[in-house]
């Protein structure tokens, strides 16, 4: 099992197709729910994880249709399991520690809080392009006693627009064989596109105190 984490963490779909077959769905199906459902993980691959399951569609070693079916109900699904935690188990989730150590960041949540602040109700769509924030909106929405049916409207669209759009991407560019020969490289862009806004805000931020 942890060596399955490591190959998923690395995005290693050649290891995994080889180890696990047409099993993949299912991993990429509880990949993607646990990272937009359980609040303690976070640091899972999430954008670049959909851009490179939609390379591999187009090569003909997934399905695509398959593919973005799964995958959108999983991020549903997810998000709406982060937003009960929430709701039903509030705050107290920061008290629960392991080895002494805190099981879920605080801070992870002040952000998205703050996010939420700046964007509105709308951050719920915008969360799903912001690694962490994705995790801790659905869960912060929760905390906050957000109307469920506004949520569920929002995370509908959020979670359609998260999974095609960059599924899409990748099975749109996988004949390019400069992005197939560099996936490392294209995925830690996309990570770096995805976590620049909360760059510019943070500097912004900075620079506004030190003005101030």
């Amino acid at each position: 099992m942890i060596e399955l984490f490591e190959h998923i963490i690395h995005l290693d779909f050649k290891w995994i197709f080889a180890n696990y077959g047409t099993t993949v769905y299912v991993i990429l199906f509880l990949v993607i729910f646990i990272e937009t459902g359980l609040v303690a993980m976070p640091f899972l691959p999430g954008d670049s994880l959909l851009f490179t399951a939609g390379l591999f569609a187009k090569s003909g070693e997934l399905n695509l249709s398959y593919l973005l079916i799964l995958l959108y109900i999983a991020a549903v699904l997810g998000d709406n399991c982060n937003y009960w935690i929430g709701r039903k188990i509030g705050l107290s989730v920061f008290n629960i520690k392991i080895k002494g150590r805190a099981l879920v960041k605080k801070e992870y949540l002040d952000k998205t809080e703050a996010f939420f602040e700046k964007n509105g109700s709308k951050a719920i769509i915008m969360a799903r392009f912001v690694p962490f924030v994705r995790t801790f909106a659905p869960f912060a929405a929760g905390v906050g006693k957000m109307n469920y049916r506004k949520f569920v409207t929002f995370d509908l669209l959020g979670g359609f627009l998260w999974i095609f759009s960059l599924t899409l991407a990748g099975y749109m560019l996988g004949n390019v064989t400069w992005i197939r020969e560099h996936i490392d490289l294209v995925c830690l862009g996309i990570i770096f596109i995805s976590v620049l806004p909360m760059l510019i805000s943070f500097t912004r931020s900075k620079l506004a105190k030190r003005n101030a």
